[in-house]
C-alpha cells in the first residue's frame, strides 16, 4: 500500500523555510525532501493559494513563508493539500440493494467520519511552530543542514 507522505514532508520543508535567511528554490526544497522540483512546485502551489507560503519570482527568488509558523495550524496545511484520505478502508459501494450491506457501509462510513473529525481536531490545535518548541537545542546544531 502506498502512503501519502505530503503532510510530514511539507511540514519538514516549512520548518526549514523558517530557518532560512532567503527564499528557497523548488530545487533546494526538492533536495531536502529527496524528490523533484516539479513535485515541490505542484505541492507548494496549494500552500500558496492558502497564504501559507509566497513565491518570489526572478533571480534570488523562491519560496518563503507567508506568515509565521505560530500562525499556521497543521489543519491549514492538511486542507491546503486537499485533505487527503486518511485510511485505505472504504465502503462496499453506495448502490447496493442489500440492507445488510447498507448497514455495514453505514457503520464503516460513520466510523471513518468520526476518525477524520478527531484527526482534524487534533491538527487544528497544533501550530507548525509547536512541532519544534521542545527541540530548540537540537535545532541549533541542525541549522544549515538540508535533510
Amino acid at each position: 500500500m502506498r502512503y501519502d507522505s505530503r503532510l510530514p514532508r511539507v511540514l519538514h520543508a516549512l520548518l526549514h523555510l523558517d530557518q532560512m535567511d532567503a527564499p528557497a528554490t523548488s530545487d533546494l526544497i526538492a533536495q531536502m525532501l529527496q524528490t523533484n522540483g516539479s513535485t515541490v512546485r505542484r505541492t507548494m502551489a496549494g500552500l500558496r493559494r492558502a497564504g501559507i507560503v509566497v513565491a518570489i519570482k526572478g533571480h534570488g527568488g523562491g519560496w518563503s513563508l507567508g506568515k509565521p509558523l505560530s500562525e499556521i495550524s497543521l489543519l491549514e496545511i492538511y486542507q491546503a493539500l486537499g485533505s487527503p484520505t486518511l485510511f485505505a478502508i472504504g465502503t462496499d459501494g453506495d448502490k447496493t440493494t442489500c440492507v445488510l450491506a447498507r448497514a455495514a457501509n453505514s457503520a464503516t462510513s460513520d466510523a471513518l467520519a468520526k476518525a477524520r473529525q478527531h484527526f482534524e481536531e487534533e491538527l487544528k490545535g497544533v501550530s507548525v511552530a509547536d512541532l519544534v518548541a521542545n527541540w530548540k537545542p537540537d535545532m541549533a546544531s541542525h541549522h544549515g543542514h538540508t535533510g
